[in-house]
């Protein structure tokens, strides 16, 4: 038995238009409604039929819903929450999709105090954005986490992870602040570092013009891409996950100087006892299938 029948999906970029091929896919029978703030996005959604029906305002899109998913930046979860207040059925299961938690949790208790509230949080993306970015598969073998607020009831946590589960996903439940921390240092980190590593390359005006993207190897390429994510999503990322990200940093922060000794030192032993603990994490991650270990990860060089 399918857990919903009627999906509004709440921002349509790269993770709201992929939930929406997702269910279209896998889930031919739900009805889906879509909605996005901006004009020209619904005017693409309806182009590409992306939705059974694109609706004008948030509220008009969840007027019937039995689960609604939140794909909006963090920082608008609590205005998009309050904005579809009134129209949200008393039996609907609210969603969202945001990469940090505690936060978002607080900003849509607030706006909307006695909703059944189930976040989740969809360890997938690309750096594309925008409803013509997304696509079905992007969830296949990839973790959602599910973050309930203590006192949820267990029946709609399910619903919300068979949702998931019939999208292609792995499941997780964790709660809320421990995800928070684990994202920090999983995913807000290094996006963290990418940014700076390639605004210190830009900044460079001399060398960046020239030689830095003429010869990018794939150490920084690959930071280049990471650096393209979304501009806003990831502000408010780093807004709203502040105390675990800044803990991380000095973290971080603390093993740069370490490294930095070591080199100063000429100490080779100690540089290549971390870069063969680093290699073994590296092999751990292909080995759980989170990434592909043919070379160049898999890149098509045609």
């Amino acid at each position: 038995m399918l857990p919903f029948s009627r999906v509004a999906v709440i921002g349509l970029g790269l993770i709201g238009s992929s939930i929406a091929r997702g269910v279209r896919q896998h889930m031919p029978s739900v009805r889906v409604t879509g909605y996005d703030a901006d004009p020209a996005v619904r005017e693409t959604a309806v182009r590409i039929d992306l939705c059974d029906d694109i609706a004008d305002t948030a509220g008009t899109a969840v007027i019937d819903a039995d689960l609604v998913v939140l794909c909006v930046p963090v920082g608008a979860m609590g205005a998009v929450a309050a904005e579809i207040a009134a129209d949200l059925p008393a039996d609907a299961i609210l969603s969202d999709v945001g990469s940090c938690k505690e936060s978002v949790i607080e900003a849509v208790r607030a706006a909307l105090p006695d909703a059944v509230f189930v976040p989740a949080h969809p360890v997938a993306g690309t750096e594309n954005s925008g409803p013509e970015a997304g696509f079905a598969s992007l969830f296949h073998h990839r973790w959602c986490i599910i973050t309930p607020p203590e006192g949820t009831e267990p029946l709609a946590i399910e619903r919300v992870l068979e949702f998931w589960r019939r999208l292609g996903a792995e499941v997780e439940t964790m709660e809320p602040a421990h995800h928070d921390r684990v994202l920090a240092v999983t995913s807000h980190l290094p996006h963290l570092i990418a940014y700076t590593i390639v605004g210190t390359a830009s900044d460079l005006e001399e060398v960046t013009a020239s030689e830095v993207i003429k010869y990018s190897a794939g150490g920084f390429r690959d930071f280049t891409r990471i650096a393209a994510s979304d501009p806003t999503m990831w502000r408010d990322v780093f807004l709203a996950n502040r105390e675990a990200v800044l803990d991380m940093l000095q973290r971080f922060s603390e093993d740069l100087t370490a490294l930095q000794r070591a080199i100063r030192w000429g100490k080779g032993d100690e540089l290549f006892e971390l870069f063969s603990r680093t290699r073994a994490v590296r092999r751990s991650i292909i080995d759980s299938g989170q990434d592909d270990a043919r070379p160049d990860f898999g890149r098509s060089h045609d």
